[in-house]
């Protein structure tokens, strides 16, 4: 937890009449209030709700096997639904400030990988395949095994790399940092705006936003990303109405002309549980089942140990409370999103952004899943806050994660190299997966040529040896025929 959360966070009394709710989701207990757990879930909202715009627009600009799309209508209701229903549950009975929705990579994965080799239902049946079988790991007590088994030092390794990571993405996102095409013939990866100087209004809108932002959190003003996310989504609709923009991304920010939009039902249930096997082949289901579980497990892990770290819930062993529950319902998750044909459900990273403006327990899901809900009806009203108004809260909290790095014993090499690499890859990779196993993969290596192989605990074993599998799925799928 950073400095600043320690001195704006301390206990409050809850307010007369709610001591129910208050003791349900330890409110007080943890040292958070009914303000700043409202706060925090419309701030994790505001932060994920392109999802409802990027999911549609991912699974519906892909075709199946056979030359199928689906209705961007129905992903959008989909999408909301599930992320609303997902995320009570998480607040309910994981008592997390942990929202979920469709997880960016796994639905590329599905849309790119996986449909074009059979229907959309079969490749729907694959992801319920998947959050099945991790709701199988979470019961026999696997996956919260191998949560426990990483030392304490890899997992505040993981928080800082999740930090940097998200303020990556803010970057990116708001198109502060761009990707420099490959006609450019240059080994630069990327650079500064889109053509290695800041041009345009929205760029200035995301300047201005972290500007806010970082100078309301120096303040220590409560609700600080909340009020920024606001008033840079109020300025970007009054500059869109006054200049001619036309790189926004997403999301234009305008009033709309509807507020009210119909949901369409129509995708719920359209999943075929074994149509795969008949379509592919068994290996190529169970290659693709694998990249699908191993995705979908470890960034929950690295998200459930990052969100609680900064959160501050941990207890002195580095465990998250009621661990079991959570994975369970973020398995549970899976499932829905893929019999919704939504795409896999996972925990997001940008809950973050509610930590940040003071979210400590589930109750502040009930106000993110409650928004989501009314995105059903209010898709036109909510979807109005330009990435380069939210942007600015993954900046600010990535600089609230990253001060765990102050934690880790930088002298012991055998912590300090993991703990680098899985710092590093994460951003560099886009990618939390890689970072964890690029962490682990090194621990192991580093403890064995120490002559500590014993200290390394049987799953961690188990699980680097997976990883290599990961890391080297291309010559593996040749060597079993598969490509």
């Amino acid at each position: 937890m950073s400095e600043t959360q320690q001195v704006t966070d301390l206990p409050s009394a809850a307010p007369p009449g709610g001591n129910g709710i208050d003791r349900f989701f330890k409110i007080s207990a943890r040292g958070s209030t009914f303000g700043r757990e409202i706060r925090g879930g419309f701030a994790t909202f505001f932060t994920m709700a392109y999802i409802l715009v990027l999911n549609p627009i991912i699974l519906g600009s892909a075709k199946d096997k056979f030359g199928h799309q689906l209705d961007h209508v129905q992903l959008t209701t989909a999408t909301a639904l599930v992320a609303a229903v997902m995320t009570v549950i998480m607040g309910v009975g994981g008592n997390l400030p942990l929202a979920l929705a469709a997880g960016l990579g796994l639905n590329a994965v599905v849309a790119f990988q996986i449909a074009p080799l059979m229907s959309w239902d079969d490749a729907m049946g694959l992801v319920v395949l998947e959050g099945l079988l991790i709701c199988v790991l979470v019961v026999t007590g696997l996956r919260e095994a191998v949560m426990h088994a990483i030392p304490q030092p890899l997992k505040q390794a993981i928080s800082v790399g999740i930090g940097l990571f998200i303020a990556f993405i803010g970057f990116v996102d708001a198109g502060f940092v761009s990707r420099i095409p490959d006609v450019a013939g240059t080994t630069v990866p990327v650079q500064l705006g889109g053509t290695g100087t800041l041009t345009g209004w929205p760029v200035l809108v995301f300047c201005l936003g972290v500007l806010l932002t970082i100078g309301l959190l120096a303040r220590r003003v409560r609700g600080a990303i909340l009020i920024s996310i606001v008033t840079m989504t109020i300025v970007a609709i009054v500059i869109n109405s006054v200049a001619d923009v036309k790189n926004w991304g997403l999301t234009v920010p305008k009033v709309p002309d509807d507020v009210v939009a119909s949901p369409d039902f129509g995708l719920l249930g359209h999943f075929s549980l074994f149509g795969a096997f008949g379509e592919t082949g068994a290996i190529t289901v169970v290659l693709l089942v694998f990249t699908l579980v191993l995705s979908d497990f470890f960034d929950t892990m690295g998200t459930v140990v990052g969100i609680s770290a900064e959160a501050g819930l941990l207890d002195e062993e580095g465990k998250v409370p009621d661990l079991g529950r959570v994975l369970l319902i973020d398995g549970a998750a899976a499932v829905a999103g893929g019999a919704a044909s939504a795409s896999s459900a996972t925990s997001y990273i940008e809950s973050a952004a509610g930590v940040g403006e003071g979210s400590r327990t589930g109750f502040s899901n009930l106000v993110t899943g409650g928004l989501f809900a009314f995105a059903l009806f209010l898709t036109p009203l909510l979807t109005i806050v330009p990435m380069q108004a939210a942007a600015p809260a993954l900046v600010a909290v990535g600089f609230l994660m990253m001060t765990q790095v102050k934690h880790i014993d930088w002298d012991r090499y055998e912590i300090a190299i993991p703990a680098f690499l899985t710092i590093a890859v994460m951003p560099f990779t886009y990618s939390i997966t890689n970072g964890i196993g690029a962490g682990f993969l090194a621990y192991v290596l580093i403890k064995a040529v120490l002559g500590k192989a014993k200290e390394i605990h049987w799953l961690l074993w188990a699980t680097s040896a997976l990883f290599l599998v990961y890391f080297a799925i291309d010559p593996v799928e040749q060597i079993l025929g598969v490509k």
